[in-house]
């Protein structure tokens, strides 16, 4: 399978394309303009305020800038400067990292639990212990524990992401040591900075995609020109094994996102119904506890209501659904009410495609099981908010500018 890589804005946001031969299957937005404390950032913070009776306190990164920091999530914290003996006193100097971006009303979330995130391994001084991604399997597995398992440390821990499944376990092994000297070195300076001094910069998230995104195939980077300089220097400074891969568009008669029609995409995924072609369609509506897709006969009924044209139906929507949930960066649980059969040997093979189109998703997506009231329930893992709420969230902060 080809993979190819579009970057590109659309007014003023930032668009990541994810194509599998030329089909967008992935798409990200984000505002390079109003990401001045970015999810990543490490800084030397202050404690300004301890609120008991919640088991938080609120830490300054900058002048006016407080954070929300869980005092029972973050058991070993690095202070640079301690001004009294209780565990956490207001004036106490220590070393944040940003873990959620302000939204609406709500300050940002700080941690003490460092993470510094390479193309291949995450390194964490949150867990002490050693993960591999789910995806990655057999022998594989096995040659990435042994590359590692000589880095273990009381200092931090990792977790091998699924990227590392294609490549040399000694590439693996190798990023692990830059990413820990990269922490211990943070660790060090951090002794002698200033409060509010900014240790550790993370990319913008349209740069950050480059490394995140699932590489297997990756064939393209095509980046609009007024992007490609910062894109071409970041691939330079991270990762210069992908600097052959990178094209730089610049048709200005025919923009880069009108070419790949990313704005018809993106309101589609954004649109609660999705007509198939069948005539057929689902119908998406997600909500704060989980999300519901409903499966619709719509105009594809013209002849027999039977199992035959309700599966095929249901087939269908299988694979729409899945396409949908990947494209629109669904997570947590998810319920999907296909049409019922009457065949229990129909409703077993249904199932079996959508585990089979589930499993082309790189981000860890279950399939559960089927409730008694017949409704097909998955759990995707959250790795970034859905596609409709960053959306939401960029509309607010243009309105606001």
């Amino acid at each position: 399978m080809k993979r190819k890589l579009v970057i590109t804005k659309i007014a003023e946001q930032v668009v990541t394309a994810v194509l599998e031969n030329e089909e967008v299957v992935e798409i990200h937005v984000s505002d390079k303009d109003t990401e001045a404390y970015r999810v990543g950032n490490i800084y030397v913070g202050k404690v300004k305020n301890i609120v008991p009776n919640i088991q938080a306190a609120f830490i300054e990164i900058a002048n006016g800038v407080e954070c929300y920091y869980s005092i029972p999530q973050n058991p070993s914290p690095h202070f640079t400067q301690k001004v009294g003996k209780k565990p956490l006193c207001i004036g106490d100097e220590l070393l944040v990292q940003i873990q959620k971006e302000a939204v609406k009303t709500k300050v940002p979330t700080v941690t003490s639990n460092l993470s510094f995130t390479g193309k291949y391994v995450v390194l964490t001084s949150g867990i002490k212990k050693i993960g591999i991604s789910s995806k990655i399997t057999g022998e594989k597995r096995t040659q990435i524990q042994e590359a590692v398992e000589v880095l273990r440390s009381e200092r931090y821990g990792f977790i091998v992401r699924t990227n590392a499944k294609d490549i040399p376990a000694d590439l693996v092994k190798e990023e692990l040591g830059q990413l820990a000297e990269s922490y211990m070195h943070l660790v060090e300076i951090a002794q002698s900075r200033k409060v509010f001094s900014c240790l550790l910069e993370a990319p913008f998230t349209y740069l950050s995609n480059i490394r995140d995104i699932y590489q297997e195939g990756l064939t393209d980077i095509v980046v609009e020109e007024s992007l490609f300089e910062d894109v071409k220097q970041y691939l330079e400074k991270e990762q210069p094994e992908d600097l052959e891969k990178l094209v730089c568009y610049a048709d200005r008669q025919l923009p880069l996102y009108k070419l790949y029609s990313l704005e018809s995409v993106i309101s589609r995924a954004l649109s609660e119904k999705v007509w198939m072609k069948s005539g057929a369609y689902l119908v998406i509506q997600p909500t704060e506890a989980l999300t519901v897709i409903d499966v619709n006969t719509g105009k594809c009924i013209a002849g027999k209501k039977d199992d035959e044209v309700y599966m095929k139906i249901n087939l269908e929507a299988a694979k729409e659904a899945a396409k949908q949930i990947r494209l629109r960066n669904l997570s947590g649980i998810i319920l999907i009410d296909f049409i019922n059969l009457k065949s229990k040997e129909c409703t077993k093979d249904l199932l079996e495609v959508f585990q089979k189109e589930l499993r082309k998703d790189p981000v860890q997506t279950i399939l559960v099981d089927m409730t008694g009231l017949q409704l097909v329930e998955v759990t995707r893992k959250k790795v970034r908010k859905p596609l409709r709420e960053v959306v939401a969230s960029a509309k607010e902060a243009n309105r606001r500018k």
